[in-house]
């Protein structure tokens, strides 16, 4: 579903991907392990144009996508759900799913969608009205989630969404990506819980300063002796 070729990013004169080749297949969850400043995030980013690819291709069904505007890109069925959270701090609940529905038109179709949102996250229902910057942390990223999903996307991308957050809540993040897959999304993930990650992973890339040093699938990844030794903080 998106194939990756080689490509190169620079941050200033940051090297910050080395040439990475990678896939998403269809109807798989894929994960990227690697320590901070890897160049996971940045390979989220460079799918959506938020920065610029120097060199390489980036494929999503097929369709060359580098370097086309964030928004066409949107349209295509491709979003991510950003490190950090990035809600909308000053507008209610209700206001930011509606942001996130911004390129639909169908106004029923949107308010189906919300009630849908509403039904896998409650407490966002019962805090529709709220202003997203007093929710807690973890409401916070569930609303960060369900916004993404208002777009409808066939592809979804997730950078660290239990970070932060209790160990209660970082399981029910992961139930709710499980749910997200069930219901037909393709994910790309990257996620601080590597062991988690790589449990749910269908496949998974390591990346090392921009480099991809590993690849396998994720249960296979989970219990290789170096990638435990490196992220996994077991020796």
């Amino acid at each position: 579903m998106l194939r990756i070729e080689d490509i190169q990013v620079y941050y200033g004169g940051i090297h910050a991907l080395k040439g990475i080749s990678l896939e998403v297949p269809e109807n798989k969850i894929v994960t990227l392990v690697g320590a901070n400043g890897a160049g996971k995030s940045t390979t989220l980013r460079a799918v959506c144009n938020q920065v610029p690819v120097s060199s390489g291709a980036i494929y999503f069904q097929n369709e060359d996508i580098t370097n086309k505007r964030t928004v066409d890109i949107i349209k295509r069925g491709i979003t991510l759900v950003p490190e950090g959270r990035r809600i909308f701090p000053n507008l209610s609940v209700l206001e930011n799913l509606q942001m996130g529905a911004y390129t639909r038109s169908n106004k029923i179709e949107i308010r189906k969608d919300i009630e849908k949102m509403y039904d896998i996250f409650p407490r966002l229902k019962e805090r529709e009205w709220q202003i997203a910057g007093t929710l807690s942390g973890g409401e916070q990223q569930m609303l960060a989630i369900a916004r993404a999903l208002m777009s409808r996307p066939r592809f979804l991308m997730m950078d660290e969404p239990s970070l932060g957050l209790a160990p209660l809540l970082v399981k029910e993040v992961f139930r709710v990506i499980r749910d997200i897959y069930e219901q037909g999304v393709t994910i790309l993930l990257i996620e601080q819980n590597a062991t988690a990650a790589l449990q749910i992973a269908h496949y998974g890339y390591v990346l090392e300063t921009g480099n991809i040093v590993l690849q396998g699938p994720g249960k296979e990844l989970a219990v290789n002796e170096d990638v435990r030794k490196a992220y996994l903080g077991k020796a």
